[in-house]
């Protein structure tokens, strides 16, 4: 039986900004772009959220619903800093730590003898060190497998620690809204709902074939985690699968000579972010993604499958954002470019040169 925590700091951002400017810890707080403008919420602390403030919302309509709401621009060296600081802390516990974000990790304590082995003390013994440490909160969930452990950190937030024993995962997963589990979205959670399926009891009364003929291969996963099954090991080295840039603009643009001119701008930082490639990695394809005025999107891949050093070129990137922008030659609000990674060794799928 595994022993996995799940780590998750509260409100990261904020909390960073809140302990470098203790003026900020009693004030609705958002840190994201401007509201002026197309800024986004990109975390908030807990008393903007009791407005109905929360991530990704547009930070116009933020300060709609809190008018007291206090911006900050993002700091990420600071939030990078502290992130690394936590995970100094992990690894005096354990070395079996998977990254999910800066901000979120699992550990897996099962063999380690510290704290007399027991998990739950582990998790608060972490959760001490953080706060005096860094400086911040962070809520802990303590259970058998993953999925349990992830569910468990947010049941308490902030600062929180909810523990799952073996013992009583059968009737804590009985009674949990399916909206918990990692993936349902609210597509698939309306999708449930139509089914007369709420609680992940509900979910067990249909088989794995019902579910799967439903949900694909997701059905498969659907029909485990209703059970509190999740056999995934804690992996140490995560596999990076794409690599990505994107900038909300401050005003719609709608000509390929404004493409051309973001496109060189996001260019530049993708070539900053690939620095961080392991050098044996490839690229399977480049792409790019276009959000229009009304919020519809659309995204545009081009097969390479080379190494590392041969993906670089500026003008294939502004050649597929402006094949993506006839798609609908419409307002642009967003535009991002990535790259896909793969194993040029391993890769027998050829991707067609252009894919939606």
């Amino acid at each position: 039986m595994r022993k996995i925590i799940h780590i998750d700091a509260d409100a990261f951002y904020a909390s960073v900004e809140e302990r470098d400017n203790p003026s900020l810890k009693h004030v609705p707080l958002a840190v994201g772009g401007n509201p002026s403008g197309r800024g986004v919420v990109a975390t908030c602390n807990y008393i903007a959220r009791s407005f109905g403030v929360h991530s990704a919302m547009p930070s116009s309509h933020a300060l709609r619903l809190c008018p007291d709401l206090n911006f900050v621009k993002p700091r990420f060296g600071a939030y990078r800093a502290a992130s690394q600081q936590m995970h100094e802390i992990f690894k005096r516990y354990t070395r079996v730590i998977e990254p999910l974000s800066l901000d979120e990790a699992y550990l897996d304590v099962s063999n380690t003898m510290h704290c007399k082995g027991s998990a739950t003390l582990t998790a608060q013994s972490i959760q001490r060190d953080i706060i005096q440490e860094v400086g911040i909160s962070v809520s802990a969930g303590v259970a058998p497998n993953k999925f349990l452990a992830k569910v468990a950190s947010d049941w308490k937030k902030p600062a929180g620690l909810f523990v799952i024993h073996p013992k009583d995962i059968d009737s804590f997963v009985r009674l949990l809204p399916v909206k918990k589990i990692n993936g349902v979205g609210k597509v698939t959670e309306q999708k449930l709902k139509e089914m007369g399926i709420e609680t992940c009891e509900d979910l067990s009364t249909f088989s794995e074939h019902e579910l799967t003929q439903r949900f694909g291969k997701y059905g498969r996963r659907l029909s485990e985690l209703a059970r509190g099954i999740d056999e995934r090991v804690v992996s140490v080295e995560r596999v990076r699968k794409s690599l990505s840039t994107e900038t909300t603009l401050e005003n719609n643009i709608q000509s390929t000579e404004e493409l051309d001119k973001i496109c060189k701008d996001q260019y530049t930082e993708l070539l900053k972010r690939a620095e961080k490639l392991k050098p044996d990695q490839s690229i399977s394809a480049r792409y790019v993604k276009l959000k229009f005025s009304d919020f519809t999107q659309t995204t545009m891949e081009e097969a390479l499958h080379v190494g590392l050093e041969s993906w670089q070129d500026e003008a294939a990137f502004s050649k597929l954002l402006k094949t993506a922008w006839e798609r609908k030659s419409a307002p642009v609000r967003l535009v991002g470019l990535g790259l896909r990674i793969g194993n040029t060794k391993k890769d027998k799928h050829q991707l067609d040169l252009f894919t939606n």
